[in-house]
């Protein structure tokens, strides 16, 4: 800065003398605050006297808890009792043959497999008998069947539902749901009316895809 004049050279000065007390001040403050602290501590340790630290025994440093495991084959098996599920509701009757037994296959799968199993191309390796159960019983009873016949490589099953003979109106009440419940159960691959020495109208021969196939 540069006084073109006596005047400015006065100011300058005063500028430069206000800056110093300001220093000065802020310098004095300082030092009182360092002192007031140290007396402070002063205080405290002839209070307490001589202070010792304390000696900590060795520390064994413990690893954190595992979270829980994750129960994934419970989720998988809750999973797949969800899919499983068969629905009352479902209508198997536009998937079936029109022929006298009202046969299924299912997509992909020829008529000479339908045919072939009229004729006992496949032996029968398991049977179960739905006769006289109640609905929810019955549909239970049939997922849980055929899925432990398919899971031990079984391919062909009957099923018996009855030919309603007891039932009001003598009308086969679960025939018509076990078609449908068939239908929906990805296992399986065909099924017919059973022949007359299998059962005839009160039961199904059901074939079942070869083990370790999905689709």
């Amino acid at each position: 800065m540069k006084a073109k004049s006596l005047k400015d050279l006065q100011q300058i000065q005063r500028q430069l003398a206000e800056q110093r007390e300001r220093a000065a001040a802020l310098e004095a403050a300082r030092l009182a605050a360092q002192r007031k602290a140290d007396t402070e501590k002063n205080l405290f340790v002839r209070a307490a006297g001589e202070v010792t630290p304390l000696r900590h025994a060795p520390r064994v440093l413990h690893a954190p808890d595992q979270p829980p495991p994750i129960p994934v084959q419970q989720q998988l098996d809750e999973q797949r009792v969800l899919q499983e599920s068969l629905s009352d509701e479902f209508d198997a009757s536009t998937l079936l043959d029109v022929d006298d037994a009202l046969s299924f296959r299912r997509p992909g799968v020829g008529l000479d497999v339908t045919r072939k199993l009229r004729k006992g191309h496949w032996s029968i390796q398991r049977e179960i008998d739905l006769h006289g159960l109640r609905r929810e019983d019955a549909r239970e009873a049939l997922a849980a069947f055929t899925r432990e016949a398919h899971r031990k490589g079984v391919r062909c099953v009957r099923e018996v539902h009855g030919k309603g003979l007891g039932s009001p109106g003598k009308t086969p009440v679960l025939k018509g749901r076990v078609q449908a419940w068939l239908v929906q159960k990805q296992e399986v691959l065909a099924f017919v009316q059973a022949r007359g020495d299998e059962g005839g109208a009160g039961a199904l021969v059901v074939l079942l895809k070869p083990l370790g196939r999905s689709t």
